[in-house]
């Protein structure tokens, strides 16, 4: 019974996406008539060369923040776990407000800088949660997490600070806004080769976050490598993470609000709501994504979008009966 919700799903997310092509504001706002591409050349290289990775990109976006998202709520056992709590979302923001900075403001410097920072912020929570001496491993990872989180904030802030106000400050503001204006092929052929690979390996482990969610002592008993499977199911959604933060900057919520709205539809089995979470993510940046290149002819900031979206999501959810589990 439960393939036929991902079937429609799956389907919603192809509308979208064949919607998206049309969607913007040439020749007129909102809306390009599918008519035009067999007449204009212009409305081809638009739709081709600019709409089309843009779209891509929102997709592989919204399906790493929100697959990595639910593979850290099951692992961490806490529903408010996103995909930056280890300081990779952080990180990344230092990166590239250095490489803004220090490092010319080229493109690819920028979101290499961020890359790199996001790995950098993931090892630096590794590394301090191996050496705190209090709670468990999962306890001491959030503690380590929010740490690093902190010391990348603060560098921000300073980075900020000593910015040029007139050129160098609006950029890092805007790109810690999140968003995929710059975004084109070669932006895509940077994330595709590691977000595509993350999103496989976590879908086909779905069924043994169920067993990763207990606590050490129940998944061991039944057979569970809990260390290796965790740390592959981390890595992966770190490393995708990190890709996509480094394309579109901070673009917050999606990893924290779509995993629930996959488990208040399709329950707490992970092998049902994680390809789920999977989806939505991809159908919901998406949207916003349209939102934000449409609304206004300055282009929405793609953060600000799916903050507003989540927060009132989440708000409207928490106000609302949760659901029976079932699995």
């Amino acid at each position: 019974m439960a393939r036929h919700p991902l079937i429609i799903l799956t389907a919603l997310l192809l509308l979208a996406f064949a919607l998206s092509l049309f969607v913007g504001r040439f020749p007129q706002p909102y809306w390009m008539s599918p008519t035009l591409l067999q007449e204009n050349e212009l409305a081809r290289q638009l739709v081709f060369n600019l709409r089309l990775p843009r779209i891509l990109t929102a997709v592989l976006l919204g399906m790493a923040l929100a697959g990595a998202g639910a593979v850290m709520q099951m692992i961490f056992r806490n529903p408010l776990v996103e995909p930056g709590f280890l300081g990779v979302s952080q990180g990344a923001g230092f990166g590239a407000a250095f490489a803004i900075i220090k490092l010319g403001n080229a493109p690819l410097v920028v979101a290499t800088s961020a890359a790199l920072f996001a790995i950098l912020g993931l090892a630096l929570s590794y590394l301090l949660a191996r050496n705190l001496r209090y709670g468990g491993w999962v306890l001491r990872l959030v503690l380590a997490g929010i740490a690093v989180s902190a010391l990348f904030s603060s560098g921000i802030g300073l980075l900020k600070y000593v910015a040029d106000p007139l050129k160098q400050l609006p950029e890092i503001t805007f790109w810690l806004l999140g968003g995929l204006w710059s975004v084109t092929w070669s932006e895509l052929i940077y994330i595709a080769p590691i977000v595509l690979p993350a999103l496989i390996i976590i879908w086909l482990m779905r069924w043994r976050l169920n067993l990763l969610s207990l606590s050490d002592e129940t998944a061991f008993s039944l057979g569970v490598a809990t260390g290796r499977e965790r740390t592959l199911l981390l890595g992966v959604s770190v490393a995708a993470t990190a890709a996509v933060v480094a394309v579109a900057g901070i673009v917050g919520w999606i990893g924290l609000i779509v995993p629930h709205i996959a488990r208040r539809a399709m329950g707490t089995d992970a092998q049902h709501s994680l390809p789920a979470s999977i989806l939505i993510g991809g159908i919901f940046a998406l949207l916003c994504d349209d939102l934000a290149r449409t609304l206004y002819v300055g282009e929405i900031p793609l953060g600000i979008l799916t903050s507003l979206i989540g927060a009132l999501f989440f708000a409207a959810m928490m106000m609302s009966h949760p659901p029976r589990s079932r699995r």
